[in-house]
């Protein structure tokens, strides 16, 4: 029963810590310079969480080029660069990953 007690506490803790934030700052008084620097964090952080899931394999070393993951993620991103739109970005790299995948087995 004490795990049941550590996840909810963990949780409120989590919970209240985010709620915090959104309670205690008023992007009505944030600067101009503040609110064009936070605009760039998410694009910071997203490379951090998909970077390992794509170009690392199980051994924690680096994919070989010829990985379905790594060339899709290639397609992706130069669909991304032409497209510069998010859902046809994520739909190519999605599809070209399935057809890859397909076409190997």
């Amino acid at each position: 029963m004490s795990i049941w007690i550590s996840i909810i506490i963990a949780g409120l803790i989590n919970y209240l810590t985010r709620l915090g934030s959104v309670l205690i700052i008023n992007p009505k008084k944030m600067s101009y310079k503040t609110k064009k620097i936070l605009n760039y964090v998410p694009s910071a952080v997203f490379p951090a969480i998909i970077f390992p899931a794509i170009f690392l394999n199980q051994e924690n070393q680096l994919s070989h080029y010829s990985d379905p993951k790594v060339i899709s993620i290639i397609i992706a991103f130069i669909v991304g660069i032409l497209s510069k739109n998010l859902v046809i970005t994520i739909l190519s790299g999605l599809i070209a990953f399935w057809t890859i995948i397909f076409l190997i087995n």
